[in-house]
């Protein structure tokens, strides 16, 4: 397995690279103000509702079918579409926002964060291991 290329110059056949993840979520390129991670989202399975205070979000999805729902308020997600392979989202700072598998196959995508948002070399097989990580880092 490909460890973080933490700062280093790096080309790659990201399509690829996305789609042969099989890890939730895996940290592929951190450098001191980007990071590019890998998902791989089951059937039925979502990336979590989160909201970054501090870091706007760039995803692209490689395979599958999802919908992406967001909004400024937790409670009140007044932004919904569907999205599939080949479809950008893009998640503003400040946004509650999740993105849920509604295909019939695992939901390839990766995301870029600015400023990185998940330590460096962070491999999370699955999304119960993810938000784990997530409340540990939150305390």
């Amino acid at each position: 397995m490909d460890t973080d290329k933490v700062g280093k110059p790096y080309v790659v056949d990201i399509e690829t690279l996305t789609t042969k993840n099989k890890n939730f979520r895996t940290a592929e390129w951190t450098g001191e103000f980007l990071q590019m991670t890998t998902m791989s989202v089951p059937v039925g399975g979502e990336v979590g509702f989160e909201i970054h205070e501090d870091t706007d979000q760039f995803l692209r999805i490689e395979a599958g079918k999802a919908r992406v729902v967001m909004g400024k308020e937790k409670n009140n997600l007044d932004f919904e579409q569907e999205a599939e392979d080949d479809y950008a989202i893009f998640v503003p700072s400040g946004y509650w926002h999740n993105i849920l598998n509604t295909g019939d196959e695992p939901l390839k995508l990766y995301s870029i964060y600015a400023p990185p948002h998940h330590p460096v070399g962070t491999v999370h097989e699955t999304y119960e291991i993810a938000m784990a990580a997530e409340e540990d880092e939150d305390h």
